[in-house]
């Protein structure tokens, strides 16, 4: 095959030759000579490596065989194969090419960006998924070697992407969630995940940024951000930004108002201790809704319960869990003075939590005795943690004498160890609320996959406009990762025997290795097979060895439809 190139006649003298056929003159290149000791003759060993130009017969245009020969020749027309790799790493993209045609994203978010950013919108996600990173420096070097969605491949610089996050609008955002909740199924029962984290931000002109409880304090302001997640159907349905002075709490009562608004009819959540209060409990049941809730801390009424039911079942096989390695039973009780609703309150003990959870009670135990007695004969005072378990002597003068030990307070908090509670608005077995909150273990990878395996963890925006449009993309590249995920998971369910390979950061590496790499004539082709382990994880996904083929030549074809236009520009 011939290549869309010049290049002067190679000055390797005697070694040409030129060989006529009708109006073309083919140029052959002795790359060897082979003696005949019976015939005592040599026989040059000779390759076509050209033809000459017609215009300038000082000029040659090569095939395949000349960079075979003539390695280090620089060929014209072909100085712009540095700006993009000669390796293109295809396996990923395929993937997510997919995910995006079943959820329709591109369609979706087409209704809301000109098709130029909606492109750069997706390549963003899928940079952030594959390189676990939200730095825009970074993005052109991911683009140079991996397809992209952008027109012709192109790849913007890290500048054009900054101004892309700050294009993204509240109204585009706003727009998508309300169109990605309207395809859904409203009246089917439903179960959602509520939580929230935040992100750190040190840029002084970010409205939301605000000093509040930062999960991670490194001394900076903060935005929390929280997340819907539907349980049943596995996706995430929906987020909010708010000001890091916002607390979980108060943040959980605006969000039941927006629920609505989604028009959702059937709806349950599912929350952490930490959304535990009289107040949400109260709001949940003005809007409808049921709940699971883990029950907050040991307070006097959950502990009283516990003690009240201790011995009646933690050695029941009836009360075992199975899977979950704990026995339970359930009481039905009002949860606060002046509820008049009984409430499901679901009560476990695990032997393993119990182990656990005394050790490490009875070490911290001793680590204050310890403490204190270094004091002893000191003026010196002792915090709350400390009081709690000790009665603290001094003297007259406000010397410390000695602590004395509340057994009555450590021997009722060892008494609890292992134990924990779960209460629901609607009657079910303990078995199924555990398991209804155990499913929450989905949309909590879903949260450390944003900070851990987005590289999401803190915001690198110094305007709001940025802040929005990062948030936007990384909740795109959530709703991805999160397929990815699920699927790889339910796969692996499958197999006899579990496999380390379907965990999505060890299967991106593997789909990494599924690479096109261009030729001599300037095109990409597939360079090897799809190994038996890239099989197994495409399996996942509904994909087979067909799919890459075809969708590395939808890419090969993009790729030499540019070129065209490059060169005809």
């Amino acid at each position: 095959m011939y290549l869309k190139s010049r290049v002067k006649l190679p000055d390797v003298h005697g070694k040409l030759t030129r060989l006529r056929r009708g109006d073309i003159t083919y140029i052959k290149y002795e790359y060897d000579r082979y003696y005949d000791p019976e015939k005592k003759y040599t026989y040059p060993q000779r390759a076509t490596i050209g033809k000459v130009c017609p215009d300038d017969d000082t000029m040659m245009i090569p095939n395949e065989a000349f960079l075979k020969y003539f390695p280090d020749a620089v060929l014209s027309g072909m100085e712009d194969r540095t700006e993009r790799s000669s390796c293109l790493r295809v396996g990923t993209y395929a993937v997510m090419h997919k995910i995006v045609l079943d959820y329709s994203l591109d369609k979706l978010l087409g209704q809301f960006f000109s098709e130029r950013d909606m492109a750069l919108l997706l390549d963003l996600a899928s940079y952030s998924i594959v390189e676990e990173s939200n730095v825009a420096q970074h993005y052109p070097d991911y683009a140079y070697n991996h397809p992209l969605y952008s027109s012709g491949m192109k790849i913007y610089s890290d500048a054009s992407v900054s101004d892309f996050f700050k294009s993204i609008t509240k109204d585009k955002s706003t727009g998508f969630l309300n169109e990605w909740n309207a395809k859904r199924n409203r009246r089917e029962r439903i179960y959602i995940s509520y939580d929230s984290t935040n992100k750190n931000c040190q840029a002084g002109e970010i409205e939301l940024a605000e000093f509040g409880h930062a999960k991670t304090d490194i001394g900076s302001a903060i935005i929390n951000y929280s997340v819907g997640y539907d349980l049943k159907n596995k996706e995430p349905l929906f987020y909010e930004a708010y000001p890091g002075s916002i607390n979980d709490v108060s943040q959980l009562r605006t969000m039941l108002g927006k629920i609505t608004g989604y028009g959702y009819k059937k709806i349950g959540f599912i929350l952490d201790r930490g959304y535990f209060s009289r107040g949400n409990i109260r709001y949940l049941d003005e809007y409808g809704y049921s709940f699971v809730i883990m029950a907050k801390g040991m307070s006097s009424f959950i502990s009283d319960l516990i003690l009240e039911n201790k011995g009646t079942f933690e050695n029941k096989r009836s009360c075992d869990m199975n899977a979950y390695g704990v026995y339970g039973k359930t009481v039905q009780r009002t949860l606060f003075e002046g509820d008049e609703k009984k409430r499901y309150i679901h009560i476990y003990h695990s032997i393993s939590k119990d182990a656990d959870e005394r050790e490490h009670f009875e070490n911290a135990l001793r680590e204050r005795t310890a403490l204190l007695m270094s004091h002893q004969n000191e003026t010196v005072e002792f915090g709350s943690a400390y009081e709690k378990y000790f009665y603290l002597h001094y003297d007259k003068d406000g010397v410390f004498l000695y602590p004395e030990e509340k057994t009555t307070v450590t021997e009722r908090e060892i008494s609890l160890c292992g134990y924990f509670v779960i209460i629901t608005s609607e009657r079910m077995t303990a078995k199924e609320a555990l398991h209804l909150y155990k499913s929450r273990d989905v949309s909590e990878k879903l949260f450390a996959s944003d900070k851990s395996f987005l590289g999401n963890k803190s915001m690198r925006s110094h305007t709001n406009e940025g802040v929005e449009g990062r948030i936007f993309t990384q909740f795109i590249a959530l709703i991805i990762r999160n397929k990815i995920y699920t699927a790889l998971q339910e796969e692996n369910e499958k197999l006899e025997k579990k496999q380390n390979y379907m965990t999505v950061p060890a299967a991106i590496r593997e789909l990494e290795k599924i690479e096109m790499t261009r030729q001599t004539d300037n095109v990409y082709r597939l360079d090897h097979a799809v190994t038996a382990k890239q099989k197994k994880i495409l399996e996942a996904f509904g994909m087979n060895e067909g799919n890459i083929t075809y969708r590395a030549g939808e890419i090969s074809n993009t790729l030499k439809k540019s070129n065209i236009q490059k060169e005809r520009r």
